[in-house]
Parts: structure tokens; C-alpha cells; sequence
């Protein structure tokens, strides 16, 4: 099974990077997928899932209608520190799709596209993120929890059996096939009942 087809291409995000078309990058215009944040984070879980679809819910609502969301010009506050949770690979994520990047971010050119600290931690509201325009100010606060989709049962006690090392290879596959099963439902939920705005 090639990597590329292992999870659908439905939700996409396009984004538009004035400094990506400033450096040659073809237009601008990017369109990701939930492989992107998958081969980013080496993995796919319902928490690559989440941050995938909080990112699509926020854009969604900052930018209504047929308007291109601008890539670098987006900024994320992220409650608690960035080891807090699942914060830090939640984070990478974020950064991958809208460019908002914390101290080791780009620094720009002339005072231009900069991305760093546009990405920060520690603010008040735990469990929740919050994403703004930059040109215009409009932001939206939104939390993820992916409890109203259950894992497939015996999850984890196979997982358990997995990590000690009796699993058989039956087992392991059963595992694999559960846990990519809840990913794919919480991804085809589109957001509808994992992320709120709040």
C-alpha cells in the first residue's frame, strides 16, 4: 500500500505564501492534506488528526467564502507550555500549515515575512488554541476532543500486548487496522464533533 493513499485527500487546506511566489515557488498557492501532517509527524493519531482539523476549523472561519487563506500571516496561542500534553506535536503541525512559527521561526526579509513568534505558549484557556489575522485582527478560539469517537475496543489492551513484545503479528495488524479506523472516522467527522468554537 503506498504511503500517499493510506488516508484520503478530503479535508484539504489551501493556503497562499506571498513569500513562497517571492522565492519561486510556483504561485504561492499550497494544498495540503492529512499525509502532510502525517509524514511531518512520522505518524497518524487522533491528536495529528485534531490539530489537521482545528487548523481547517479556524481558516474556515477567518476566512469566509472563497477568500485564500494567507500563509504567514497567522498567528496561534496555544494554552500551557509546549510540553504541556500533546501541545508540542500539536504545534509542529500548526506551523507546518500556517506558517506561525515560535522563537527558531524565519526572521524575514527587510522587516518582511517573518514568521517567528508568530507562534506562542502559555496563554490562559487550557486546552484551547487561538488563531487570528494578522491584517485584520479577526480571531477565533477553538478546543478539540476527540472522545465523541471512541477507539475500537481492546485498543489498548492490544497496544499493551504490542509494546511488551508477546504480540503475534495477527494482533499487531488488528491494531493497525483499528487505530488508523478511528483516525479515518475522526477525519471523514470533519470537525463536526471534535472541535468547538469556544
Amino acid at each position: 500500500m503506498s504511503n500517499e493513499n493510506i488516508f484520503p485527500d478530503q479535508p484539504s487546506i489551501t493556503l497562499y505564501d506571498p513569500l513562497a511566489e517571492l522565492l519561486g515557488a510556483g504561485d504561492g498557492k499550497f494544498t495540503y492534506t492529512f499525509v502532510d501532517a502525517v509524514k511531518l509527524s512520522g505518524h497518524a493519531c487522533p491528536t495529528v488528526a485534531g490539530a489537521f482539523l482545528l487548523v481547517k476549523v479556524a481558516l474556515d472561519n477567518l476566512y469566509p467564502g472563497d477568500e485564500i487563506p494567507q500563509r504567514g500571516d497567522i498567528t496561534v496561542e496555544i494554552a500551557g507550555g509546549p510540553s504541556e500534553g500533546v501541545n508540542g506535536p500539536l504545534s509542529q503541525v500548526y506551523t507546518l500549515l500556517t506558517g506561525a512559527s515560535g522563537v527558531q521561526g524565519f526572521h524575514g526579509l527587510a522587516g518582511q515575512f517573518v514568521r517567528k513568534d508568530l507562534l506562542r505558549f502559555g496563554v490562559a484557556g487550557a486546552g484551547m488554541v487561538t488563531f487570528a489575522r494578522r491584517d485584520n485582527g479577526k480571531k477565533v478560539t477553538l478546543a478539540y476532543s476527540p472522545a465523541s469517537i471512541p477507539p475500537r475496543a481492546n485498543i489498548g489492551p492490544m497496544m499493551g500486548e504490542i509494546l511488551s513484545g508477546g504480540a503475534s503479528n495477527e494482533t499487531k495488524q488488528q491494531f493497525a487496522t483499528g487505530w488508523r479506523q478511528r483516525v479515518l472516522d475522526i477525519l471523514a467527522d470533519g470537525g463536526q464533533s471534535t472541535v468547538q468554537v469556544v
